[in-house]
């Protein structure tokens, strides 16, 4: 991802648990001409098995000479990440931001005495994703990633990219009001170290994709995400790795909904799951153009 910092791009980080997730990921990765990271969770490793996945995105990165990385999301112990060395993963993500600071240290540092040695980059996590519009101001700086802890933790570990909390969140329910990502914090941890930033809980929640989820049977009132113009403003600021999840959950929900609507009599699993597919894949599309990572490998 150096070249992302270098030039001011975003690499975007989609997660996958099936084939359709996958062949969306890597087929607009291709139309876009754009890096790409393909993450897994532990409970996405538990749906589709490790030897699964590997083989299969070892084969996907074989059909392409773009960058691609396969790379293990929200690791949370040693035997994970192991494993996922073993099974070829590129990168891993371990994550200790639930723990005390002293112990996310010792706990990364670790990961990263296993994983360089074998040519394996380590992403950890400083502070926790939380909504945090109202919250008081010392229940933030609780929850937001304090840049001067940042430049330590990265002296002390040596990890490859750090993952900062800066008001963002997980799921397709991020803000009850406005929402309200903290620039300036995030301004004051590039300025401290030139370590890869990675921002998670970045999905947009499409109105579009949510209204048509709804339109065919979901219940997401009040789903809300991260307005593309703040997602701009983090990448002119430093953020190098963006992770989307949530998007490509909604994007394949509303087109099934939508096709077992219009379409009936279809029982084909492959008519029905290729509409997810290229509904996913577009999502994946809009978010390289979004990152400006389109276009940079010709």
């Amino acid at each position: 991802m150096l070249p992302a910092l270098q030039k001011a791009y975003a690499v975007g980080a989609f997660n996958i648990n099936n084939l359709e997730s996958l062949l969306a990921v890597v087929e607009a990765a291709i139309e876009e001409k754009s890096p790409v990271i393909i993450a897994v969770t532990p409970s996405s490793i538990k749906y589709a098995d490790l030897a699964y996945i590997g083989k299969m995105v070892k084969v996907a990165a074989e059909s392409t000479p773009l960058p691609m990385s396969l790379h293990l999301d929200h690791g949370k112990d040693l035997d994970t990440v192991s494993e996922c060395i073993d099974a070829g993963f590129t990168s891993v993500m371990i994550d200790g931001s639930h723990l005390k600071f002293e112990e996310n240290v010792a706990l990364t540092k670790r990961v990263v005495d296993l994983a360089h040695p074998r040519g394996v980059s380590v992403e950890a996590e400083l502070g926790r994703l939380a909504g945090v519009e109202e919250s008081t101001v010392k229940e933030k700086e609780a929850i937001l990633t304090d840049p001067d802890a940042a430049k330590e933790f990265i002296k002390r570990t040596d990890v490859d990219a750090l993952a900062v909390a800066i008001g963002t969140s997980h799921g397709a329910y991020k803000f009850k009001s406005e929402p309200k990502l903290d620039f300036k914090r995030l301004k004051l941890i590039r300025e401290r170290i030139n370590t890869l930033l990675v921002l998670h809980g970045a999905s947009s929640v499409p109105p579009w994709i949510v209204e048509k989820a709804v339109k065919y049977g979901a219940d997401l009132a009040g789903a809300k995400g991260i307005p593309e113009e703040h997602i701009r403003k983090a990448v002119s600021l430093g953020i190098t790795k963006i992770n989307i999840d949530t998007d490509l959950r909604l994007a394949f929900t509303a087109s099934i909904r939508e096709f077992f609507v219009k379409s009936p009599k279809v029982f084909d699993p492959r008519k029905i799951l290729g509409s997810a597919k290229e509904a996913m894949k577009e999502v994946v599309k809009s978010k390289m153009r979004l990152f400006g990572s389109s276009g940079k490998f010709l």
